[in-house]
């Protein structure tokens, strides 16, 4: 069996099921099903704290994915937060990071998904316009609540991401953030109103990320491509 192992950081918060009402380690199921639709493995990686965690599991994964969630916390970027920016998880911002540190090190492909977009930004030295909305002037991106905002897209000719998606799509987003500067990265996707919606970084490593939710469309393109590098590192081993 040649399928790759995905890992997909999670997030660990109260949750209610059956007569429980405790901390758990959370994420859509969508993520996963996305990766099985695309011929990987899922495997879920909860925050952990052991200096030498995040090293360890990448070295037991074919490909990484950075989940969607909370605000990334602005210390991590030297700014103070804006009076929106809420419910920092300082724990998985640590893993997160630490996983990314590590990818690096391995040369593992890596996609992030919303937050993680974000999360990969401020990883490489880059800030985050933490209230989109005051600069569009609009909450197309997020409308609120549980419904995910429908955004056009256009992806930037001979990009990755065009060969992976096409040359225009509709996404759905659910953020209030967005990345403001990406050092590293090229910026290869926007919404009509300007907003940055992917970025990917040159040369032949998967290093991608996409400011809106894939999963929850199963777009198979993104998840394919990832797939497939993760197929490659794995026989590179």
């Amino acid at each position: 069996m040649d399928a790759p192992v995905v890992g997909l950081s999670t997030y660990r918060q109260q949750a209610a099921w059956g007569v429980w009402h405790t901390s758990a380690d959370l994420l859509p199921t969508e993520y996963a099903v996305a990766v099985e639709a695309a011929g990987g493995v899922p495997l879920l990686l909860p925050p952990v704290a052991l200096p030498a965690a995040a090293s360890l599991v990448v070295a037991r994964i074919d490909a990484l994915v950075i989940s969607g969630g909370a605000d990334v916390d602005p210390a991590q970027y030297a700014e103070e937060p804006h009076e929106r920016t809420t419910g920092w998880q300082p724990d998985r911002d640590a893993w997160e990071l630490a996983l990314l540190t590590a990818a690096e090190q391995a040369g593992l492909p890596v996609l992030g998904i919303c937050r993680g977009m974000q999360l990969m930004a401020v990883h490489a030295g880059g800030v985050l316009d933490q209230h989109t909305p005051d600069l569009v002037g609009h909450d197309t991106h997020s409308p609120g609540g549980d419904t995910y905002g429908s955004v056009d897209v256009a992806t930037e000719p001979g990009s990755r991401l065009a060969g992976l998606v096409g040359a225009s799509l509709e996404v759905g987003c659910h953020h209030h953030q967005s990345v403001a500067t990406h050092p590293g990265f090229t910026a290869v996707a926007r919404a009509a109103d300007g907003t940055l919606e992917a970025m990917e970084a040159p040369g032949d490593r998967f290093r991608m990320a996409v400011q809106w939710h894939p999963e929850t469309r199963v777009e198979i393109g993104l998840m394919t491509g990832l797939v497939a590098a993760a197929r490659e590192h794995a026989a590179s081993r």
